[in-house]
């Protein structure tokens, strides 16, 4: 089907038929039934999707426990989702490449396109998200078949302990901070989760046998995150995140620990910081760092969704993040990573962004990274449009020594949503440091024998 044929959406996508069909399923699809089953919702909303420069839009009407689809024309709705009829094709491909696996990924952050709007009330659009986000799963599955996910199988042990640690770090102060610990190698890790998230993002590596068998793994929530205790330092809601005040996390929690060179390793605001600990590896004891979804910078218009009082951070939030992941990912991840981001307390997320959208400039630093005493391997998911992979790339080009890394069929959240497809590509990675710091060594050795 041609780019032209997707001028009318309705039509391309088979008019009624498709509209009834769609109906039936919002009728069945438990997610959809989950979000909308409230008797909260007192008036029926109806939102449109369309092709832009034309009127015809597939009407979906949403109510108490209810759906329903039609094809009208889009000002009967109250916001209406448009796009260019050559990105509608993109996003109702069998398997979507990056950034059309998501209307919020259409929409874009770093990467910008033309042609996309939402018309309307943008109120409207903010606060039913989570619902037109299904929606349009469903009308994907109806269109062109389910996506066939990646398969993953149930475990029936779990390896990781936890426990509580005191720390004293710079802004956040005394903070009582949860650490999860697994594995028996010789290498020790320390995982650091995404911006408004905690540490259960990496079970799925910390049980992994191979992990487990070469690595000391540790993963720690920050303060105020998931079940770490709230900083004394902030009023509720008013959180913030900082270089400073991240960096001296890390190396508290470090120390604390008594870890010797540990690898750091984290994603998106902690691929960032695993940079900012590269520059200051001598002050947080770092022998390496393995930065996800990181680069130097980042510069977007920043959204206030994410800690506005008139929209429920539960919903938003995750649903903002969803779309930045595989589409292939297992379902059982997906549903993972949307609850860690519907369980954090008001501002978190918000408040992390302040470190994620500008808090962290590089730009006239990480060149200066030395990595002969601490390598750095970059990594990023194909399907992040987020921090890109060229993004990425661009930054480990200014690294004298540094390696980076696409990993295929990987997101955002590339150690939650396939533990079984990162974990070759981590391996590679510590693998690769290790070989780095032997040979620094042995040129050390060298030099003082020949002294």
């Amino acid at each position: 089907m041609s780019s032209h044929s997707w001028q009318d959406l309705p039509k391309a996508l088979g008019g009624e038929e498709a509209a009834s069909r769609l109906s039936q399923s919002l009728s069945e699809d438990g997610q959809f039934l989950a979000f909308t089953t409230t008797d909260a919702i007192t008036k029926a909303v109806t939102f449109g999707i369309k092709a832009a420069g034309d009127d015809s839009a597939l009407l979906i009407t949403i109510d108490n426990g209810e759906g329903s689809a039609k094809v009208g024309h889009h000002k009967e709705a109250l916001f209406t989702l448009s796009a260019l009829p050559e990105q509608w094709e993109q996003f109702f491909k069998p398997i979507p490449v990056a950034p059309y696996q998501s209307y919020w990924g259409m929409i874009g952050m770093n990467i910008n396109q033309k042609g996309i709007e939402v018309l309307g009330d943008q109120d409207g659009f903010v606060h039913h998200t989570h619902v037109w986000r299904r929606t349009l799963e469903l009308l994907h599955d109806i269109h062109c078949g389910p996506i066939k996910m990646d398969e993953q199988p149930d475990m029936d042990e779990d390896y990781i302990t936890g426990r509580y640690i005191y720390i004293n770090a710079p802004v956040w102060g005394k903070c009582k901070v949860f650490v999860e610990q697994s594995g028996v190698g010789k290498q020790q890790i320390v995982f650091l989760h995404t911006a408004g998230s905690d540490g259960r993002q990496y079970h799925g590596v910390m049980n992994n046998e191979k992990m487990r068998k070469a690595c000391t793994m540790y993963a720690f929530d920050l303060p105020g995150h998931g079940r770490s205790f709230p900083s004394r330092s902030y009023y509720p809601g008013a959180h913030t995140n900082t270089e400073d005040s991240y960096i001296g996390c890390i190396a508290a929690v470090v120390k604390k620990l008594r870890l010797n060179k540990p690898i750091i390793c984290g994603a998106s605001m902690a691929g960032q910081v695993c940079l900012a600990v590269a520059i200051r590896s001598e002050e947080v004891g770092a022998g390496g760092c393995i930065p996800l979804q990181g680069s130097e910078y980042l510069t977007m218009q920043r959204q206030w969704h994410d800690r506005s009082p008139y929209v429920n951070q539960s919903l938003f939030n995750p649903e903002w993040v969803y779309g930045m992941m595989s589409p292939t990912a297992p379902e059982v991840n997906k549903a993972l990573i949307w609850h860690l981001y519907s369980a954090q307390a008001y501002g978190i997320f918000h408040g992390d962004l302040d470190f994620y959208f500008g808090g962290w400039d590089g730009r006239s630093r990480v060149g200066s990274i030395n990595t002969k005493k601490c390598p750095v391997y970059m990594l990023t998911g194909e399907y992040d449009w987020s921090n890109t992979p060229e993004m990425s790339q661009a930054t480990a080009d200014k690294i004298p020594g540094a390696q980076h890394k696409v990993m295929k069929g990987l997101g955002h959240f590339p150690a939650t949503e396939n533990p079984a497809k990162f974990v070759p590509y981590l391996l590679e990675a510590i693998e690769s440091i290790q070989r780095t710091r032997t040979t620094g060594l042995d040129i050390t050795i060298l030099r003082m024998t020949d002294d």
